[in-house]
């Protein structure tokens, strides 16, 4: 079972040690496994004029598609969470309590998991290219909307949409990024790529404080907030339809010796280390139901920072809503760097899980710091801080799925993982803010935030390193 497009992995590699003329490698070597006999070229040495190929490959891909992709993942980010700075202006004009807000900042993710697995198949068998395109518009349009609700159920029904809209986003990205850089690359690509979510608040921040500060033409600033930061999805999607490409193979912007090399890459790539399953033995590998796991258990920590983060920092330090936008960028510009040193690290170590797990157990240990409420708004600022650590894990972890699965199985699994840790996109902030109301303390959705950090590092270090384990 899979899709026809793409890199297959079930057919035997041909490997070529002459491209565009140039000699590449010298020596071949047969791997074998219980199922099959894969033929892979080892670089026993390669030439100085192969090398300068090699490498100009891998910098004009990179420099083509991850720019444009990060552009794309702001846009996307600002619209997910623009809720999250509106709520101060909206909690004012509209009085919804935080139970209001919890929901109505969960709910995206009901929608949102439902055509995860669907919207990364579709990447996978349709058009990467495509499908960015559509989605974009579309959430755009539904963001700006967003600007016109009056009342609890018009705030629930917008972000249900809106997530049903972004759905296949992110795992298709993820995906997309498999089809064009190799091992050596994929983790520095997806960091590259993730660290436009903390820059987005770095960015939206400090801008959303300053919107919610004014009214134009008789509309409060929240009501601008979701129009304007509507708008720029809307055109970046028309530009995504002519700018990306779906495969190398298909990429005018390359020239033919190097669409040759990185083909011929990512074929050896997926026949020497990707496990040939089918999407149905995937969807039932522990491995990867444990990673879905962690997915959850970061992502409940996440989105509850992400979306009351504002909120306890307007509470706890009483500061103009500008102020707190521009105090709400600085965990996030630590997290940027952060997720970028992760990275680098991770492929320079040929390491995932550690540099997966490590950043879960810095945000539990800021997590048990503001348990213990401190007094200090500069402390407090660092406690935050190292809550929004828990970013750095995002571009390791989503290396994994790609580089232990073959093609269609990683679409399919990245789809399921990331559909089964968005549930916590719902159930982390409505909780919070369900704690909040009942309690009129930020203590207890603090702790369950530590609890979850705690454990999602622990299970990370527990979780197997081959796909293979299957449940019985």
């Amino acid at each position: 079972m899979g899709c026809s497009k793409g890199l297959s992995t079930d057919e035997p590699v041909v490997s070529h040690s002459v491209i565009g003329g140039i000699p590449i490698y010298s020596g071949r070597h047969t791997q074998s496994d219980e199922n099959t006999e894969v033929a892979a070229t080892i670089p026993r040495s390669i030439t100085p004029a192969a090398a300068h190929l090699v490498d100009r490959t891998r910098r004009h891909i990179a420099l083509r598609l991850l720019p444009f992709l990060f552009i794309l993942y702001i846009t996307n980010y600002l619209d997910r969470t623009s809720v999250a700075y509106a709520a101060i202006g909206m909690s004012r004009d509209l009085g919804f309590s935080d139970r209001v807000f919890g929901l109505g900042a969960g709910i995206f993710f009901v929608s949102y998991v439902a055509l995860q697995v669907p919207g990364a198949l579709l990447v996978e068998c349709w058009s990467a290219r495509r499908m960015i395109s559509a989605t974009m518009i579309t959430w755009g349009s539904l963001t700006a909307l967003t600007g016109l609700v009056h009342t609890p159920t018009q705030l629930y029904l917008a972000r249900f949409m809106l997530g049903a809209a972004e759905a296949g986003f992110f795992p298709g990205v993820i995906v997309y990024l498999s089809h064009w850089f190799i091992h050596d690359d994929r983790a520095k690509a997806t960091s590259n790529f993730m660290a436009a979510i903390p820059i987005s608040f770095v960015i939206g921040s400090p801008i959303a404080g300053w919107i919610l500060g004014y009214s134009w033409f008789a509309i409060k600033g929240w009501r601008w907030l979701f129009i304007l930061e509507g708008m720029p999805a809307i055109l970046l999607g028309i530009v995504a339809f002519f700018y990306l490409t779906d495969f190398p193979g298909e990429a005018t912007w390359l020239a033919a010796e190097q669409r040759q090399w990185i083909k011929g890459k990512l074929g050896e790539e997926k026949s020497v280390t990707a496990q040939a399953m089918s999407i149905r033995l995937a969807l039932r590998s522990r491995t990867i139901w444990l990673l879905a796991s962690v997915c959850f258990l970061n992502y409940f920590v996440l989105y509850s920072f992400y979306f009351w983060f504002p909120t306890m920092l307007k509470r706890q330090s009483g500061f103009s809503d500008v102020n707190v936008g521009l105090l709400g960028a600085l965990p996030y510009l630590a997290a940027f760097v952060a997720m970028q040193v992760n990275g680098w690290h991770s492929d320079k170590s040929h390491e995932r899980y550690w540099h997966s797990a490590v950043p879960f157990l810095i945000a539990a240990a800021g997590l048990l710091g503001l348990i213990i409420h401190p007094r200090s708004i500069p402390f407090s600022l660092l406690l935050f801080t190292m809550v929004g650590m828990c970013i750095a894990y995002l571009p390791v972890f989503w290396a994994i799925p790609t580089e232990i699965l073959g093609q269609s199985a990683a679409a399919a699994a990245v789809g399921m993982i990331n559909a089964v840790g968005s549930v916590a996109g719902f159930a982390g902030p409505y909780l919070f803010g369900y704690l909040n109301t009942r309690t009129g303390s930020l203590f207890y959705g603090l702790v369950v935030m530590m609890v979850s950090s705690l454990a999602g590092g622990l299970l990370m270090l527990c979780t197997p390193r081959s796909a293979r384990t299957l449940v019985s």
